[in-house]
């Protein structure tokens, strides 16, 4: 090449230094101006003739001006990709879902490159003094005037209960004070109804449907001046009990296929009215509702309100008193005793101000539905079900330390561990993730990926938290009665996940399937700029888009070889550690991610069983960083680390699963073969995580049966009573004293390995010790006292033939 000219370079060494630059210039991202200079001094460097420098700067001036890179590059794009289908197309209500709340830290981690500053420094919030004085006081009252198997037995709260709800305001906690509500943040909305649904399940529905979706949300953030003096106070105090109609035969996930419909009239005085007609289904409340309020497609035939004949979804208000609405008839959602129901409207007739918003509401119906679940689907459902696994957690580890089998505590052997290990690690994690995702709410973001995230997850962990706990207590969890304190979180755990969608759909469609034109940098922005037929744009955010692909391929590549050491994180100890590896799967998730979408195009979001996947490794990754915020946040306990350690280790299994399950089954044209390949059997061999080991399992499933202030803490916010032979505050008195006689046995179990007590009979060991003065009468008074406890907390109920059959008969009643 000297021939040619200057040169200070060998040909592979400009190879090698070529490719070394390039994969520098990517990892740190640099800006296009920045590869076009390093490209031109190469070339330079390397003694090119001239007339190939000339060449190269005027290609890399084609590039870097974006006047000359706009009309000799990105116009062609464009064209091909409209022609060609390669950008999904998005429809009106689809726009409207993308664009429903705002794109919080789950961006950092669709980028491949996360501010970890951000995500770490993100509010991690507590509960005040006066919020917990509110929990310990009138939540703690409702629930001591409310016998869960009495509820469940009788169909119905006591009226106490219903009086004690009006008066404390709990159904207007969302409503601001000035409105007479409590004005509560998310944060102690999600605590009072976490704490209901550890004590019974139909108490925490009826509480948080008020306080979720429903009226009064629409009214605080949609309705008009007028609409809330009239509704919001009355709302709060319980004069009037909401519900909201919006599911359907035809609509369940698909909210926008709702068959309900309304059309505007003038009456006979010129006054304009709509006449509704509705077939709703699953309205919890709606048979005890006082207004209700239903979501509906509007017309305008006679153009009353404008030229626009289909104005769509609109969300009004209706007195359930008005004419042509039928009720009466019951859903028995799994026999949960909650007021739940199909729910008709024919020929109803209501004024236009019953729209919420007023005129201007009509054809909003849609986005504030949309906007609202954004935000409440990571408050209500989160925290059930973590109400009902915080119990499990309680009770079944109180279970596996009294319950002794073959002369041991059934906690301390192995097959047992492992199910109590995997409670304690969801619970820890679980907590992380609804503590963390309420900071962002009550700090005004409206996370709609993260909310879904939190929704889908935290429901089904809470199901294999329930599952493993039936499988611990055994026979203890399947006898119905008073004393079994899982049967009623086994059987209503179904209903969450069907909530707001149901949990197979939120993972396909909504978590990636959304979150990808939500959280991508530049996916959504190249589609509207498509859409718009708007080159500047589009040039921008495609250039944007070809950077981000050239980066996370370079950090994916560098970031797995080093298995994420080389990444610069804060932190410090195990944080930092971690920190890393979510780095790496940030990385590779991102190229994956973008591969997905080039190699499948609009095709991607009907691929679902690829789509899922994503969304599994997305989740997983919000979860691990969630769990590592409320680690840092709080202090880094050491008694913490086996349940963060444990978590953190899961994480990592799930997502290193979902990658696997990726590269076994995407179809990349021309490239299916080294994907599902080398790419594969690299990434087995590199993988992210194996899952927590035996050991790790181990410390955590001892320490969920070690009575005192860490166990009390993972824990709180569950219900416990002050009667000790009842729920779970029979366990945690039977655990307590188990725990505390300990020391005593140990005294014992010295005395027989050194001879000093004969081994048998074994029975009688403990009078045998006290006759021999190895204990004192108050500690075989203790051991007496414990081994009572222990012997109840392992009962179970039965009953007699009566009552057995009184109690079924008005079961069966209730249903017909």
């Amino acid at each position: 090449m000297e021939q040619y000219g200057y040169s200070v370079l060998t040909l592979w060494q400009g190879i090698g230094i070529g490719i070394i630059g390039a994969l520098l210039l990517a990892y740190f991202g640099a800006r296009i101006w920045v590869w076009g200079i390093a490209f031109l001094l190469l070339v330079y460097c390397a003694g090119a003739p001239f007339w190939f420098l000339v060449v190269a700067a005027l290609v890399t001036l084609t590039l870097v001006l974006p006047p000359l890179r706009r009309t000799l590059f990105t116009r062609p794009v464009m064209q091909t990709i409209k022609r060609m289908g390669l950008l999904p197309a998005i429809s009106d209500t689809e726009r409207v879902a993308l664009e429903a709340g705002k794109v919080w830290v789950e961006g950092e981690l669709f980028s491949g490159r996360p501010n970890w500053t951000r995500i770490r420094e993100a509010p991690y919030p507590s509960l005040s003094s006066e919020e917990r004085q509110f929990l310990n006081g009138p939540v703690q009252d409702l629930c001591d005037l409310v016998d869960d198997w009495k509820v469940w037995a009788d169909r119905q709260f006591p009226d106490e209960a219903w009086r004690l709800m009006e008066q404390e305001k709990l159904f207007g906690m969302i409503i601001p004070k000035k409105y007479g509500g409590l004005g509560f943040s998310a944060m102690v909305n999600s605590a009072v109804v976490m704490k209901l649904q550890s004590h019974c399940s139909p108490l925490a529905t009826t509480v948080m449907v008020p306080n979720s979706l429903g009226p009064a949300e629409l009214l605080i953030h949609y309705g008009t001046q007028a609409q809330r003096e009239w509704y919001l106070e009355r709302l709060a105090t319980g004069a009037l009990l909401p519900a909201f109609a919006l599911t359907e035969p035809g609509a369940g996930s698909d909210a926008g296929a709702i068959q309900a419909h309304g059309i505007l009239f003038k009456d006979e005085s010129g006054d304009i009215h709509i006449r509704l007609n509705w077939k709703k289904r699953y309205i919890t409340l709606s048979t005890v509702a006082d207004v209700l309020g239903v979501a509906f497609k509007l017309r305008d035939p006679d153009h009353l309100l404008g030229e626009q004949e289909d104005l769509g979804i609109t969300c009004a208000l209706v007195p359930s008193d008005t004419p042509g609405i039928k009720r009466g008839r019951r859903h028995d959602p799994l026999g949960v005793p909650f007021a739940n129901a199909p729910f008709e409207g024919h020929d109803v007739v209501v004024p236009l101000e019953a729209i919420i918003g007023g005129e201007k509401g009509a054809g909003a119906g849609w986005r504030m539905l949309m906007e609202s679940l954004a935000a409440g689907r990571g408050i209500s459902l989160p925290a059930s079900a973590l109400g009902g696994s915080k119990a499990v957690y309680l009770g079944v580890s109180a279970h596996a330390a009294v319950r002794r089998q073959f002369g041991l505590p059934i906690g301390r052997f192995e097959g047992i561990e492992e199910p109590l290990a995997r409670i304690g690690g969801f619970v820890y994690l679980m907590d992380a993730a609804r503590v963390y995702t309420l900071g962002a709410i009550d700090s005004g973001e409206t996370p709609a990926v993260v909310t879904a995230i939190l929704k889908y997850n935290l429901t089904e962990l809470s199901r294999k938290i329930i599952n493993d706990g039936m499988d611990v207590m055994g026979g203890n969890a399947i006898s119905s009665g008073p004393r079994n304190i899982l049967a009623h979180h086994y059987i209503s755990n179904p209903i969450a996940i069907t909530v707001e969608g149901a949990n197979i759909l939120t993972r396909t469609l909504m978590i990636f399937g959304q979150g990808a034109m939500r959280c991508h940098p530049w996916a959504y922005k190249e589609i509207l700029a498509l859409d718009e037929n708007d080159p500047v744009r589009f040039d921008r955010a495609f250039i944007g888009h070809i950077g981000h692909v050239v980066r996370n391929t370079a950090r994916c590549l560098i970031l797995g070889i080093t298995h994420g050491h080389v990444a610069r994180v804060p932190g410090r100890g195990v944080v930092r550690k971690y920190l890393r590896r979510l780095n790496w799967v940030s990385a590779s998730f991102a190229f994956m991610a973008d591969l997905a979408m080039a190699s499948l195009g609009g095709a991607l979001k009907r691929k679902e069983k690829i789509t899922g996947r994503f969304a599994d490794i997305f989740s997983w990754m919000y979860l691990a960083s969630a769990t590592l915020r409320r680690f840092e946040a709080e202090g880094m306990r050491k008694e913490d680390l086996p349940y963060f350690q444990w978590a953190m280790e899961y994480a990592f299994a799930e997502i290193q699963k979902a990658f696997e399950g990726l590269l076994a089954n995407m179809r990349v044209p021309g490239f299916t073969w080294w994907v599902r390949g080398p790419a594969l059997l690299w990434h087995r061999f590199n993988s992210f995580g194996r899952g927590p080991s035996d050991r790790l399992g181990h410390k955590v499933a001892q320490l969920m049966q070690t009575p005192g202030s860490q166990r009390d803490r993972i824990a709180a916010g569950v219900y416990l009573g002050k009667d000790r032979t009842r729920g779970l505050s029979r366990m945690e008195h039977a655990i307590d004293l188990v725990a505390g006689v300990r020391p005593i046995e140990a005294k014992v179990s010295k005395a027989v390995r050194s001879g000093a007590l004969a081994r048998k009979p074994k029975n009688t060991r403990f009078d045998r010790a006290l006759e021999a003065g190895i204990i004192s009468t108050e500690e075989a008074a203790q051991i007496r006292e414990a081994a009572k406890a222990a012997w109840d907390a392992v009962q179970v109920d039965d009953f007699d033939e009566a009552t057995y059959l009184r109690h079924h008969a008005s079961t069966k009643t209730s249903e017909l």
